[in-house]
């Protein structure tokens, strides 16, 4: 089978996640990423915890690409970037605004060599405005957006989250739509492109009901108070009677009205005051253990699932018989792991099941000598 993306190759020098993600997310369909890392290496290749030599972080994120070594401030290095960039399709970047131009590695600066290069540049407030170079994290990205702020605890203070939704779904993700339609874009003109990739302008897609809310009617979510920031009876988190949690979302009438039928409390129905039904919930709840709501539920349409930890999850039988854990990636002690599912869908990927992950500069020698042999790489 011929992927996608076979003949496309990216250059990436992201490092940590958004940027990562989204080159493995090309290199699944294909494409030939080639990771252009420093000597110390990629900062991800020595968290905690460990998988062999690297991270098992790095591993993860990794697989199928090919490591190089360059020092971007050497001349001599820079030069064979410049070579190598005649070949490149793409290339992806990370760092804050201003940084590849004093480098001599900007957009205007490639683009004059190879006119087709689409140029990615993810960042954390994109290529201008008054955030443009400020330092910041995921955490940072959701408090300034508005979305931290609507999911507290008990006492309002704000919960930190445990998904990084800016590095992924604002940076990876947008990235990799962008360059798929650049892609397009060239086959049509033949023109690359220079994406500018703002993880913070991307999170307020995410928040489209609030700002809904806010801009029609001047109601701006409050947390704890909206459909789904814990403020209906109807999408709520219930504890068991031995101390279990089940998630509650019968949105709709009919998921409701089942729901209350099959825990007993079928007036619910016509009760006004959701405080009174969320307290009569929560009792019903609270008097039977998480199994035997398990077969209360069974087979019932009533959008109630039971809360389980990552371990339980990746057991569910469901996603063993969809085999979202078959594929394994290497490392460069030859050790397997579980390599981690991507949404791409299974036609478009090879049908290899172990891929591995790069050894720092692994592939340095073998990328210079097509460059100098006038070969493709």
């Amino acid at each position: 089978m011929v992927q996608p993306l076979e003949g496309i190759r990216v250059l990436d020098l992201s490092t940590l996640l958004p940027g990562p993600m989204c080159t493995l997310m090309l290199a699944e369909a294909g494409a030939d990423v080639i990771k252009l890392e420093r000597a110390s290496g990629d900062e991800m290749r020595g968290y905690a915890p460990r998988f062999g030599q690297d991270s098992v972080n790095f591993v993860l994120l990794n697989r199928g690409k090919r490591s190089m070594c360059m020092d971007l401030k050497a001349k001599e290095d820079r030069a064979h970037i410049l070579e190598l960039i005649k070949e490149v399709d793409i290339l992806v970047e990370q760092f804050r605004p201003g940084v590849m131009q004093r480098l001599g590695l900007d957009y205007e600066t490639l683009s004059a060599i190879n006119p087709g290069l689409i140029y990615c540049s993810i960042t954390a407030y994109g290529q201008y405005g008054p955030k443009a170079s400020k330092a910041s994290h995921d955490l940072n990205f959701q408090a300034e957006t508005g979305m931290l702020a609507l999911s507290v605890d008990a006492r309002g203070t704000p919960i930190i989250p445990p998904t990084l939704t800016g590095d992924l779904a604002a940076g990876t993700y947008p990235a990799m739509i962008n360059i798929l339609l650049a892609l397009r874009q060239r086959d049509i003109d033949g023109k690359g492109r220079h994406l500018d990739i703002s993880m913070t302008d991307n999170l307020f897609t995410l928040m489209y009901w609030g700002l809904g809310n806010g801009w029609a009617e001047a109601s701006w979510p409050q947390p704890g108070k909206e459909l789904v920031t814990g403020g209906s009876v109807r999408y709520a988190i219930y504890r068991t009677a031995d101390d279990k949690f089940l998630s509650a979302a019968p949105l709709e009438d009919k998921f409701w009205q089942r729901f209350t039928e099959l825990i007993g409390l079928p007036e619910l129905v016509e009760e006004k005051s959701d405080t009174v039904a969320r307290n009569e919930v929560a009792r019903r709840i609270a008097s039977q253990p998480a199994s035997y709501w398990a077969d209360c539920f069974e087979g019932q349409d009533v959008c109630i699932s039971d809360i389980v930890d990552l371990e339980q999850a990746v057991q569910d039988p469901h996603f063993q018989e969809r085999k979202l854990f078959e594929r394994e990636v290497l490392n460069r002690e030859g050790q397997k792991m579980k390599a981690l599912p991507v949404p791409i869908c299974p036609q478009f990927r090879s049908n290899n099941t172990q891929v591995p992950s790069p050894g720092l500069g692994e592939h340095t020698d073998q990328v210079l000598q097509s460059i100098f042999k006038g070969k493709k790489i």
